[in-house]
């Protein structure tokens, strides 16, 4: 073998590999998501692991907890039957949208909020979780409401996320530091880099019980439905969703996952949100 056919093989072999890895990449994209589920027996699943209550990594067993881990863990198994079990990939509010779209996910249940502009390149089960974007503070702040958001204050949002969007036309004259995650968001909070962060009141009660000296404060200034984001086009599990959903809520496992992770919150009203 020469040389030079040394070279010609290479290049048809990595010809080759390119457009099989692409073809793979769109059939996972494009191929219905609800059939493979059946044949794999599993729902593969984006999820926050920075957000208390929500989806948050224990270190001490390396698993993620909290309301969403459950609520994918109940909806795999009433899809898939008993013996099903999730896949959890851990996703930011950045990527949740591009692994999503790049087929890497068949859903996704992230504290991620039904809007307009999101519904144009995914589609949305029907609303899990009613929240409200509000404000976290360190206790004593003369910030008491979003109203209290002037000129020479600053906020902290995470990036990806649409409180961002609404803090800002709320109150246009405060400056908002944007962090890459809920944690990260947090400590810079603490550490005195902005004077209140804001997100959903369920995210902020998850902080406020992780530290006690930080209060949610104002109530809630938008409205803020959760929903399962799911690829254009997958309308099979988007109707199983829907009716998974509603077979959690007849049967009663969504508000007893609903009373587990937020019974117990100090000013938070477990009632509001289902």
């Amino acid at each position: 073998m020469t040389k030079r056919f040394k070279h010609v093989l290479a290049a048809v072999f990595a010809g080759l590999l390119a457009l099989t890895l692409t073809g793979c990449g769109q059939s996972a994209a494009s191929r219905d998501a609800l059939t493979h589920a059946k044949q794999v027996k599993t729902l593969v699943w984006g999820v926050k692991a920075d957000t208390r209550l929500f989806g948050l990594m224990n270190i001490k067993t390396g698993k993620i907890e909290g309301f969403d881990i459950d609520m994918a863990t109940a909806l795999t198994k009433q899809i898939l039957g008993a013996d099903a079990k999730p896949t959890l990939v851990q996703v930011t509010s950045d990527t949740r949208v591009p692994m999503l779209k790049g087929g890497n996910l068949d859903a996704v249940i992230a504290t991620m909020t039904i809007t307009p502009e999101r519904q144009q390149v995914l589609d949305f089960s029907d609303a899990y979780f009613n929240a409200g974007q509000s404000l976290l503070v360190k206790k004593g702040s003369a910030i008491r409401s979003v109203k209290d958001l002037k000129a020479g204050t600053k906020v902290i949002g995470v990036q990806g996320s649409n409180s961002v969007d609404n803090v800002q036309k709320a109150a246009p004259n405060t400056k908002v530091l944007q962090l890459s995650d809920y944690a990260q968001a947090f400590t810079a909070l603490k550490s005195g880099q902005g004077d209140a962060l804001t997100t959903d009141n369920g995210i902020l009660y998850g902080m406020s019980e992780q530290d006690p000296d930080y209060v949610v404060v104002g109530g809630t200034f938008t409205k803020e439905p959760y929903g399962i984001a799911m690829n254009k086009g997958q309308s099979r599990l988007r109707q199983a969703m829907n009716q998974a959903l509603k077979d959690l809520k007849a049967n009663g496992t969504y508000t007893k996952l609903v009373n587990k992770w937020f019974g117990d919150i100090p000013g938070f009203d477990a009632k509001e949100v289902q």
